[in-house]
């Protein structure tokens, strides 16, 4: 191949790649994007996110804010509650070791794919993430986009990622997990209480009240002594009540939440005592707890009483009959009729049989149903 030749391929060459940078998904010259791959995508960010006052996702153009006040991180749009401390650092770590892998598009009708668009469309799929200091200054703001799953063990995970001030979008390494879901952020364990521990029950809804005391290894409703047949599993429920409680909202405690339906003490064979007053709103059950605890039970009662206090809990519609259950609530089933012994026929008089071959329903002559005059 001679100079000339040689020559010619060069210049052909250096038009197909300026082409394919002008026209291609890229945005930056080839050269530019090997030298930001491989790079962290945030350096030196660990010392600056020891300002950070404030994280926001905005999602579909709804944000939910994180916040920091006296002390905790919390849910602004669930009046302060705190967050989860793990969550809250694993993001926080993987912004910390994201790194840029390879460019991908540059075209903003591509960005759907990725899950890198702009976040405050109503049908977006990406979630825009800002961490803010205490002057409300940003210290990053990334798009979060699709994860990408990864089949091989022991493979980084990664996820595309974009800039909200930059065209291009990158495929990037780590472990970043972003939720908009305020749910999400939540520690939604409130209470655990094995049902063994359950000394005693008192329900009071208005003026009827129920109290229950354990026997044995069950409780037995003792007041009122005279009352119809319970079923089993459903006084266990209320010896289950506080057993791996979880909420699924939560609310400031000055929130109005409905009706008062009742309230219910439950105490512990160790000195715990548990006060839930339980409201309902419409189809949803709300409740408010409260803790004391004597000796050994003090402890825990303090570590309650602080989870606690200033929340109203929204819990599952079926704990209200486990809280605060009324008789009505507990009966046993009533037993079906009984079948009629062989060779008789229901609605004729004991020892006579409807003759064979008699259409249903009609009777002999002579014969009337015992119900009739």
């Amino acid at each position: 191949m001679n100079q000339r030749t040689l020559l010619i391929l060069a210049a052909l060459a250096v038009v197909a790649l300026g082409g394919g940078w002008f026209f291609g998904a890229g945005t930056m010259p080839s050269g530019q994007k090997s030298v930001d791959a491989g790079k962290l995508m945030f350096p030196d960010l660990a010392p600056k996110l020891q300002k950070a006052a404030k994280i926001e996702v905005v999602f579909q153009g709804k944000t939910t804010t994180v916040a920091l006040k006296d002390g905790r991180w919390g849910i602004a749009e669930r009046a302060g509650y705190p967050v989860q401390d793990s969550k809250l650092h694993a993001m926080m770590a993987a912004l910390t070791e994201l790194r840029l892998v390879e460019p991908r598009t540059s075209d903003p009708a591509e960005y759907a794919r990725l899950g890198v668009e702009d976040a405050t469309k109503p049908d977006a799929n990406s979630n825009l993430l800002r961490v803010l200091d205490a002057d409300g200054k940003p210290i990053l703001e990334v798009i979060a986009g699709h994860r990408r799953t990864r089949t091989q063990g022991k493979v980084e995970e990664q996820v595309y990622v974009r800039r909200p001030d930059q065209k291009e979008s990158w495929l990037a390494e780590g472990a970043l997990q972003v939720d908009h879901d305020p749910t999400q952020w939540l520690d939604r364990d409130v209470v655990n209480i094995a049902h063994a521990r359950i000394a005693t029950v008192t329900v009071t809804r208005g003026e009827n009240k129920l109290v229950f005391t354990r026997d044995g290894e069950k409780l037995t409703l003792t007041d009122p002594k005279e009352h119809p047949k319970l079923e089993d599993y459903k006084v266990e429920d209320i010896a289950r009540a506080f057993e791996t409680l979880t909420f699924q909202e939560v609310r400031a405690a000055s929130d109005p939440v409905g009706a008062t339906q009742g309230t219910a003490v439950f105490t512990t064979t160790d000195g715990l005592t548990l006060t839930a007053t339980v409201f309902k709103q419409e189809k949803d059950i709300w409740v408010s707890l409260a803790a004391t605890g004597d000796e050994k039970a003090q402890a825990e009662a303090a570590t309650l009483t602080k989870k606690f206090n200033g929340w109203l809990f929204q819990v599952g519609a079926w704990k209200e009959t486990a809280l605060v259950p009324q008789m009505d609530d507990l009966k046993a089933a009533e037993p079906p009729p009984a079948a009629p012994p062989p060779g008789m026929s229901p609605g004729l008089p004991p020892g006579i049989a409807m003759p064979p071959g008699l259409p249903p329903g009609l009777l002999p002559s002579g014969l009337v149903p015992p119900d009739r005059p």
